[in-house]
């Protein structure tokens, strides 16, 4: 009989205990854990691109969140410091005091290399501003043979050379060869001359041929030169590069025919 009746009072204690503890468990799970850490609530990530990171850290601190900057850039249509990407995107559900990561402007642009623009066409110069970042700004055509090629490149009306270091996103003027030269001499007259003469004569004193018109019916012998433009008046100058039309006697040669 006390045998009996202490087993029963072990089975007893053990149920007690095994109480206890069930009550224990419950409680720290379903009602401390959740009142300490907020187990199972969730915090709909705000939208903060586009706004100015002063903006950006109020709003995150009233949601409990934080924020970390993990890369910067510079585009000078842009506000400095205002944010341009975050990461979890905005709507997505995290725990309070997430770390919220974000890109923002840089106030300065950062220092590049000019590249070279130099003997090349303004189409290509176009496309290698465009890949650097920087923008074309005003073009100047000035006296040169070099027709359309870029001679110099200027940032804020100082002349750069290639690899000086520039602002990203400056702007650069350049200068550009017109076809002509600076020196100027009186127009020569061919009238008078065979075409292929006077053709001769004006490439070699560095003019171009531009149009040649043939006027049939003429008096004067075919091939003959009847009129120039520019036309050769006493003390007309001409520049280096020009373009010279000449007026010729006879039919104009069939193509493949001499």
């Amino acid at each position: 009989m006390f045998k009996t009746n202490s087993f029963l009072d072990v089975l007893k204690h053990l149920a007690v205990m095994a109480v206890i503890i069930l009550v224990l468990v419950i409680g720290f799970f379903y009602v401390y854990l959740p009142s300490t850490t907020n187990h199972g609530e969730s915090i709909s990530v705000p939208r903060i691109e586009g706004m100015q990171l002063a903006d950006a850290e109020e709003l995150l601190e009233d949601q409990n969140l934080r924020y970390y900057i993990n890369d910067s850039t510079y585009k000078p249509d842009l506000k400095p410091f205002q944010v341009l990407t975050q990461d979890p995107a905005p709507g997505a559900k995290v725990k309070e005091n997430r770390k919220i990561y974000i890109s923002v402007n840089m106030k300065n642009p950062p220092m590049i290399k000019m590249p070279k623009l130099i003997d090349g066409s303004v189409k290509n110069a176009e496309l290698i501003l465009k890949s650097y970042d920087l923008k074309k700004g005003k073009l100047t055509y000035v006296p040169d043979l070099q027709q359309g090629a870029i001679l110099k490149q200027f940032v804020n009306g100082k002349e750069v050379k290639p690899g000086d270091m520039i602002p990203k996103g400056s702007v650069i003027d350049l200068h550009i060869g017109d076809g002509l030269g600076n020196s100027e001499f009186e127009m020569p007259s061919v009238v008078g001359m065979p075409v292929d003469e006077a053709s001769v004569l004006l490439v070699g004193q560095g003019l171009q041929i531009g149009n040649i018109i043939y006027v049939p019916g003429s008096d004067k012998a075919d091939g003959t030169v009847l009129k120039q433009r520019p036309f050769p008046e006493v003390g007309a100058k001409i520049r280096v590069g020009e373009l010279v039309d000449l007026w010729v006697a006879g039919r104009e040669p069939l193509e493949g025919i001499e």
